[in-house]
């Protein structure tokens, strides 16, 4: 592998989403994001649900993911992720219909609301759709 180049590795449990030799990656940590360059120091975190972004050259991609793991090392990052889906694979009305729902579960609220799993419906979805939106407009 040149140096200065990550190989990337995402996967799901359904599939493999990326295997692609990339410059730079910023990550959704369990503390935050993370920033990635050629040459990181190992570690190893928890994937939180966000908004998973990578560089080969000039040109940044997207992925909505959610939940899993990361693993660094100098040259290679491997990310098991519960969910991840390409930007250009995203149906964004799907997503806003789940972010309309999710809003009204929470607004309706109750003792039969899932306060905690409406949250995260609704931060998946929003992810989604920010994800969704950004290729668009890095398309146009």
């Amino acid at each position: 592998m040149p140096e200065g180049i990550i190989d990337l590795t995402i996967v799901t449990p359904e599939r493999a989403i990326v295997h692609e030799q990339v410059d730079e990656l910023e990550i959704p940590g369990a503390e935050g994001y993370l920033g990635v360059l050629p040459g990181h120091a190992p570690l190893f975190s928890e994937l939180k649900v966000g908004e998973l972004g990578y560089r080969k050259g000039d040109r940044w991609f997207f992925l909505s993911v959610a939940w899993g793991f990361v693993e660094v090392l100098p040259n290679q990052v491997r990310i098991l992720a519960e969910t991840a889906e390409r930007a250009q694979e995203i149906d964004l009305e799907r997503a806003e219909r789940a972010k309309r729902r999710a809003e009204e579960r929470i607004a309706k609220g109750g003792e039969d609301v899932d306060y905690d799993r409406a949250l995260v419906a609704l931060e998946r979805a929003l992810i989604r759709i920010q994800v969704s939106r950004k290729t668009q407009h890095h398309a146009s």
